[in-house]
């Protein structure tokens, strides 16, 4: 990826020390989601995964705001699915369907909330690993306001990281909030003035990309991920931990990663997550564990 990606509602802008960039791109409609839009981030993922350069991903709105949510300029009937009886293969909700491409991600996701993130444009952000935000910034989980429940597998997801109780309150009431309180609940790690989010939020990925093992990270990654699902417990991440470190234990990853550290000198990790992941890693993807065997590569 040596250079910006030609989308028609995203832009992926190549890494810089080690940090993709991903805009939403329709800040004429306030980056609001439609399906095209969720097979181009899901394909720009496949593209940072398979990217060697690149060590995290920033992904951030276009414009003043993140993501508006859905496009709703079709009115109510884009949620119609007619008569037709519900089937997974046939009606999958597309922010679910996004959800787990980021779930699966092999590079972290950070997300800078540069302002409104309502609807899907919040509970994206949810399978990201940590998430920065804009002093302006509002966000709401508004569904109950629309006459509809969570989507994007943020009943998963949202209990997790901010506990039952605040999820509950901010479902249930629908209403929007500001950056601070998102801060104060967990939800938020940073709050920053608006020219600053972007700068902060790269800093944060170059320091990881600049100091560890793309291949440790994308395993850890997942590891944390999957002992947040219903199937994690102490035994099933003795046995992650055991898999991981027994393959790791003789990689060259390892060894340069000590002999930087007895050399007082700055590590050059040599293995890639192109080539060098172990089989297992796939085995570790979602059919282990929160999303009971669907497979996430169903946007292609």
């Amino acid at each position: 990826m040596s250079e910006t990606s030609t989308y028609e509602t995203i832009r992926l802008e190549p890494a810089v020390d080690g940090v993709a960039t991903l805009y939403l791109d329709r800040p004429e409609k306030m980056n609001a989601l439609t399906p095209g839009m969720v097979e181009e981030v899901c394909d720009a993922i496949d593209a940072t995964d398979a990217d060697d350069e690149v060590g995290a991903v920033v992904v951030t709105g276009e414009g003043r705001a993140f993501c508006a949510g859905a496009d709703l300029e079709g009115g109510g009937n884009i949620f119609e699915h007619g008569a037709e009886p519900f089937s997974m293969e046939r009606n999958p909700d597309g922010g679910g369907v996004l959800a787990r491409r980021l779930f699966d991600s092999a590079k972290p996701l950070i997300a800078a909330i540069n302002g409104a993130a309502v609807g899907i444009g919040a509970t994206m952000t949810l399978p990201m690993d940590i998430r920065l935000a804009a002093e302006g910034a509002k966000i709401g989980f508004v569904f109950a306001r629309r006459g509809l429940v969570p989507e994007a597998s943020s009943s998963f997801f949202l209990p997790r990281i901010v506990g039952i109780s605040q999820a509950a309150e901010w479902v249930y009431t629908g209403r929007v909030f500001d950056a601070a309180e998102g801060e104060r609940a967990g939800l938020i790690r940073s709050v920053h003035p608006a020219d600053e989010l972007l700068g902060a939020a790269r800093a944060l990925g170059a320091e990881i990309a600049a100091n560890s093992s793309r291949v440790s990270v994308a395993l850890s990654r997942r590891m944390l991920w999957q002992m947040l699902t219903g199937a994690g417990d102490p035994v099933l991440a003795h046995e992650m931990d055991s898999e991981a470190l027994h393959m790791l234990g003789t990689s060259a990853d390892m060894k340069e990663g000590v002999a930087s550290f007895l050399e007082k000198r700055d590590a050059k990790f040599p293995m890639k997550v192109s080539t060098d992941m172990p089989d297992f890693f796939a085995r570790w993807g979602t059919e282990r564990g929160a999303f009971g065997g669907l497979d996430s590569s169903s946007h292609r």
